[in-house]
């Protein structure tokens, strides 16, 4: 190159004096500043049409979901119970024993006619033939081979409580099976683990979706036997499925207790999603 051409030449120039441009390297290293900007430019106007995009469609129409936890007191879970025994017949009527005539015995004493009182007069042999000697005077039937009834003796023993089947399954307890921090505790655990959206994501209309979901809880607090039902029917687009699962994964329980033991015992809740047009 000539070396007044040196000093206002282009670097690449200068670096490909007397080498073969045409193969592509020199056209590649002389466009890359020109190709860095188009690809910087490109990538910008990219991102901000897919952020506008993202705003349209965020202050379109939108269904917001809210869910509801309601507690409810255990309904009676289908069983077969013992129906309760027939009364017994009542005892017959009491009949009173025939009053006899009973004349007081009194043992011989000598004292003075006037000391005599007239119940501890010695009575006649004759006026003793029909009447029952005891200690008292009463007046009554002569007798007449009169037998009073007798009341039979009892036989002193009394039957033992029935002994309860604690291995029993329990629809309704003294003391419920309880979430570990209380109902605060329950609510708070639901709400933040369902999934609100799982209905409107499913083109659930909107409307309100009551799940009620019925379990057991065993002697060690396990849940088990999940099972949920929407009330009122019709299309759940996930609801049950997804108050199911939340039950399923939770902790351990405080089991419920009956006459001081732990027992297992049935719970259910109603869990309510709310989808509303925006």
């Amino acid at each position: 190159m000539d070396i007044n051409k040196i000093l206002t030449a282009d670097f690449l120039d200068i670096l490909f004096e007397g080498r073969y441009k045409d193969y592509g390297a020199y056209e590649l290293r002389k466009s890359y500043n020109e190709r860095i900007r188009y690809a910087l430019i490109g990538t910008v106007a990219i991102c901000a049409a897919v952020l506008l995009l993202n705003f349209f469609a965020n202050s379109g129409s939108k269904k917001k979901a809210d869910i509801i936890v309601a507690d409810v007191v255990l309904d009676n879970v289908a069983k077969d119970e013992k129906k309760p025994d027939a009364p017994p017949p009542p005892p017959p009527p009491k009949q009173e024993p025939p009053k006899v005539e009973i004349t007081k015995f009194t043992p011989p004493k000598i004292v003075k006619d006037e000391e005599v009182k007239p119940d501890e007069e010695i009575k006649e042999v004759k006026q003793l033939e029909d009447t029952k000697i005891g200690k008292i005077n009463q007046e009554g039937e002569k007798d007449n081979n009169i037998v009073a009834p007798v009341e039979a003796a009892g036989t002193g023993k009394v039957e033992a409580p029935k002994e309860e089947n604690w291995d029993q399954t329990f629809t309704s307890v003294q003391i419920e099976a309880a979430f570990p921090g209380g109902q605060p505790a329950w609510q708070k655990y639901l709400e933040r683990n369902l999934d609100r959206d799982v209905i409107a994501n499913k083109g659930g209309p909107a409307g309100n979706y009551t799940v009620k979901v019925t379990f057991i809880v065993d002697k060690n607090g396990n849940v088990s036997d999940v099972v949920g039902v929407l009330e009122g029917g019709g299309e759940d687009y996930g609801a049950i499925d997804e108050a199911v699962r939340v039950i399923k994964k939770g902790p351990k329980w405080a089991p419920g207790v009956q006459n001081g033991h732990q027992v297992k015992a049935y719970r259910s809740q109603r869990i309510t999603f709310q989808v509303q047009d925006q």
